[in-house]
């Protein structure tokens, strides 16, 4: 018997025989972006978790303040490829004596930290939770004196900073037009 009739024969069998024939099937290939979106999904979940911790914003505290240097919260300076993160640490001594003095002055407390956007969510959940008086919100600002040619830059990296704190499950508030975004 020759392989053409060998075959011929098998295909007529098991058709009989309840056996079905779909063709040739492989297991779709797990996709590459799949273990990186599935860590980042992980990652991004543990920070929100820590970031839970911290109340939610309460808006009677800080809806009337209009200026950075009366803003109690961190807040950001967004730039075109850098974010400026600006933490108040709390005041470790807890008296009211010299509070602000030159023995205790705030700008001690102040402290700047220059952050690429895939680090905004690392750097948003290391914040001590004394530094949130206002609950978890954050003031957010587009830098300073940008040339023309950069600002479409900076609205991007400001549309990004915005859906990642929001992913993050924190407010974000526009000091100088008074209004969360």
């Amino acid at each position: 018997m020759n392989l053409r009739a060998s075959v011929s024969t098998l295909f007529l069998i098991l058709p009989l025989s309840g056996l079905v024939f779909t063709g040739c099937k492989t297991a779709p290939a797990p996709s590459a972006n799949a273990e990186p979106v599935a860590e980042q999904r992980a990652v991004r979940d543990s920070q929100r978790e820590e970031l839970d911790m911290i109340p939610p914003p309460s808006k009677n505290r800080y809806m009337a303040i209009r200026t950075f240097d009366s803003w109690e919260n961190p807040y950001i300076t967004v730039q075109a490829n850098m974010l400026t993160l600006h933490v108040l640490l709390a005041d470790a001594n807890t008296s009211d004596s010299g509070a602000g003095g030159i023995l205790r002055p705030i700008g001690a407390r102040r402290q700047e930290l220059n952050i690429s956007l895939d680090k905004l969510g690392e750097a948003m959940s290391s914040i001590p939770q004394t530094s949130w008086p206002y609950g978890r919100v954050i003031a957010i600002e587009e830098a300073h004196k940008t040339p023309k040619s950069a600002e479409p830059a900076v609205r991007r990296t400001m549309e990004s900073a915005v859906n990642t704190l929001s992913d993050l499950g924190i407010a974000v508030y526009d000091l100088n037009e008074g209004k969360l975004q």
